[in-house]
This record gives C-alpha cells, structure tokens and sequence, in this order.
C-alpha cells in the first residue's frame, strides 16, 4: 500500500470533484473505483463527501452550486508550504488569482489559480489534512496532467513558481513533458489536440486500476462516455480517458509497476 502521512512541498496531493448531481457522482465513483462515501456538512447546508478507499481518504466529491456557472470537473491539489506566498508569486508570473487564500476550517488554506494558459489549479497550505492517504494503486489517483494550448508557457510558469524541474521525451510524434519534485515524479504535460474536447487548458486526473478494458467497459455500462482508448504507453501502463455522466473528464490507467 502507498501509505502518505505528508507530502513534500510542490506536490500534488488531493483530487476533488465539483459535480451538478453529486449523488449520482458518488453512486458511479462507488461502484467503479470501489470507494465508500463519507459525508461532511458544510456551510449553508452543503456537503463535502470524502470517498475512501479501505478506510483511507482518495478524493471528495461536491456539489456545485446551481448558479455558480461552472460545469462538472475533477480538480488538481497541490501541497505548499505558505499558501499566501506562492499565491502572489503565481500571480506575478502571470496567473489569474480566481480565489485569494482563505481558511477552510482547521484543515488547511487554499487558493484557486488560473495559469497562464487557463488552466486551474488549486494550492493547500495543510493543517489537519495533509491529502489522500493512499496513492498509486487501485481506486486512488496516481498522476495529474496538463493538457495545454501552450507547453512553453506552462513549463515556464510551473519550473518558475513551483519549483519543478521538466524532461521532456518522444514518443512517435508526440512530445511529453514530465515534471518532477526532485527524486519524486509529479505529473506531466501534453499540448491539447486542435479541436479536441477541451476548449482551454486543463489538468486530467488519473484514477489506478487494475484491468483498464474491463474498467472502460464498466465506466461506460454506468454511463460514462469515452473519450479515448484504451490504450498503450509504452514502460507506462494502458489507459483511457472517459467523461462521467455528470461530463467531468478524468483517466483510467493500469500502471505497468500497479501495486494491487
């Protein structure tokens, strides 16, 4: 088991979704990744669903606001030391602040960013909550992904104010970019194919799975619609990339090294 207890500085350590039906959301999440749901009140009668993976936190799911005017997406978490700091220091080279640091509770501070190419990131100081608890294998996510209309821009703006370092390999015609926190892999980065699904920039959360044909198969008998795959990457794993019903994307992945 991938047990974390704490995150290093300028990881990625929390995925939450932000959903129109969060009570279907849930029934489809439980029943393709195995988690059980916790509810937590809110404010102002919201609920805040902790989806838990053998007794261990993995992700939330939310419901959005009717009037809020966003749609269903899954969102990407990264751990920081001074939530304030790195809000400025993010603004400063180039990001839209969408929401300033604020408190939630006894459990952390948190911003939400926009980077330079309009993708959204969120940024958690922790207190109580460190993150998931379990990662890289099934039911828990295992990597984030940037799907970009510009890989110079973002490469610059995350090396700049997170600290990451970037390689960048070729796999046939296809450039990727993987970032790292020093020893430790932190996610990757693609350009957004012209006239594809998404109409900006966005981070793609990967969810770990045994068999990713059967989990394909199974996310589109609960009504998820594919997108792409599944597929291979080569000393990666095969993956696919799949919208829920409520139409928030995220990826299956059955990592080649997957602890199960």
């Amino acid at each position: 088991m991938s047990r974390i207890d704490k995150y290093p500085e300028g990881m990625f350590n929390w995925v939450d979704l932000g959903t129109s039906d969060a009570p279907r959301a849930k029934q489809f999440y439980s029943s393709l990744l195995g988690w059980s749901m916790v509810d937590y009140p809110m404010n102002d009668n919201a609920v805040y669903t902790l989806c838990q993976k053998n007794g261990l936190d993995v992700a939330a799911i939310f419901q959005l606001e009717a009037d809020a005017g966003m749609s269903p997406r899954w969102n990407s978490y990264i751990s920081v030391a001074h939530v304030d700091e790195m809000t400025e220091q993010a603004r400063q080279h180039g990001a839209r602040i969408i929401k300033e640091p604020f408190d939630v509770f006894n459990v952390g501070r948190m911003a939400i960013i926009q980077d330079p190419t309009l993708a959204i990131v969120y940024l958690w100081q922790p207190k109580e909550h460190q993150g998931a608890k379990i990662v890289n294998e099934p039911g828990a996510f295992c990597w984030n992904e940037l799907l970009t209309s510009d890989t110079q821009k973002a490469g610059d703006f995350y090396t700049q104010v997170m600290g990451w370092e970037k390689k960048e390999s070729e796999f046939g015609p296809m450039t990727y970019t993987s970032f790292s926190m020093g020893e430790h892999p932190n996610g990757g980065m693609l350009s957004l194919a012209p006239g594809g699904e998404a109409a900006h920039s966005y981070w793609l959360v990967y969810f770990a799975i045994a068999d990713c044909d059967q989990s394909t198969e199974k996310a589109k008998s609960l009504g998820a619609t594919l997108i792409s795959g599944p597929q291979d990457r080569p000393d990666v794993g095969r993956f696919s990339i799949m919208q829920d019903p409520q139409g928030a994307v995220f990826a299956l992945i059955a990592l080649a090294n997957l602890k199960s």
